[in-house]
């Protein structure tokens, strides 16, 4: 995926960049944004070209501009979740040691004589502490300064947060929007390959790439089977071992399962005469689901075996 701090264009978010732009033209910029949407569609990218456009650096080969791609202009900070240096992996989530560097920071005058902009990337994951601190900001938001804060989850974020912020909804990508995103990479994706993942993607071009460096398609062929009861003991240890032989195959695989779980779910639901004549039951099938992404966040987070954890996801779907 490429870094969002280094995007030139944004791709399917016209409506929320053109209000964007109606605020700047009436002098009243709000002093906090919300950028909400499903995860991979592009929120990281509208942040930063919101700060680019603060700070007067919309041209990327300008000296600003330049600041601002390699992460130097003095008057941008950006907060996201850390490195866990032990298990190489990003940390579960943004703690208050992470957000103390920010009053600092807008206690500073501009360096370049403008707007001071604070990005926090990924704001569901703050925990009480953080969201306390950035709460304390919100409620006394100093001059000429602007927070913007991404979120997938915005339920997880404080409501006295949500309400100090002006909020804009980022939606999924077209078919067209998604085509033409990746066609711009600087190593564009196979467009072949594209057809059977797009489905797949749901409008989120991170979750395309993903699901094309994970071999979206192959690992969706193997959910197919487990949906279909198709993964026996025997089948299943092949299953566990091509999914977890790819990179990212552990990631796409949970996904898909827990897409392909909640079809199943909306699809009873709407039928209840199917629903009835099954031994399925919505409910049942929902149980599963937060099974499934607890299951996944519990071997992310210790670092267990991931191919005992696709075994044991085959053991209880075929056990639903």
């Amino acid at each position: 995926m490429p870094d969002p701090r280094t995007c030139r264009q944004l791709f399917g978010h016209d409506a929320a960049w053109r209000e964007f732009l109606s605020v700047i033209r009436t002098g009243r910029l709000h002093h906090a944004w919300l950028l909400t949407g499903p995860e991979g569609i592009g929120k990281a990218t509208m942040a930063f070209m919101m700060a680019r456009v603060l700070l007067g650096a919309e041209d990327h080969d300008s000296p600003v501009g330049r600041r601002v791609s390699a992460g130097t202009h003095a008057d941008l900070l950006v907060v996201a979740r850390g490195v866990d240096e032990k298990r190489h992996r990003l940390r579960r989530e943004i703690v208050g040691d992470d957000i103390r560097p920010i009053p600092a920071f807008l206690r500073r005058t501009a360096a370049e004589g403008g707007w001071r902009v604070v990005i926090v990337d990924g704001a569901e994951y703050m925990n009480r502490t953080a969201a306390n601190a950035i709460l304390k900001i919100l409620e006394e938001p100093p001059e000429r300064a602007i927070l913007i804060l991404t979120t997938s989850v915005p339920g997880r974020l404080l409501p006295t947060i949500r309400s100090r912020c002006r909020v804009l909804g980022l939606g999924a990508l077209d078919e067209a929007a998604m085509r033409a995103m990746l066609s711009h990479m600087p190593q564009p994706a196979d467009m072949p390959g594209l057809d059977s993942i797009l489905p797949l993607a749901r409008g989120a071009p991170g979750k395309a790439l993903e699901l094309l460096d994970g071999g979206g398609a192959e690992v969706a062929h193997l959910v197919a089977r487990v949906m279909n009861g198709a993964a026996d003991e025997g089948a299943g240890y092949d299953i566990a071992e091509q999914v977890t032989k790819r990179e990212n195959g552990f990631s796409v695989f949970f996904d898909l399962l827990c897409n392909a779980i909640s079809e199943k779910t909306r699809d009873l639901a709407r039928n209840a005469a199917r629903a009835r004549g099954s031994d399925l039951r919505p409910a049942r099938l929902a149980l599963l689901w937060q099974d499934m992404v607890r299951l996944r966040a519990e071997t992310e987070q210790f670092n267990l075996d991931r191919q005992q954890a696709v075994l044991t996801a085959l053991a209880r779907v075929s056990e639903t």
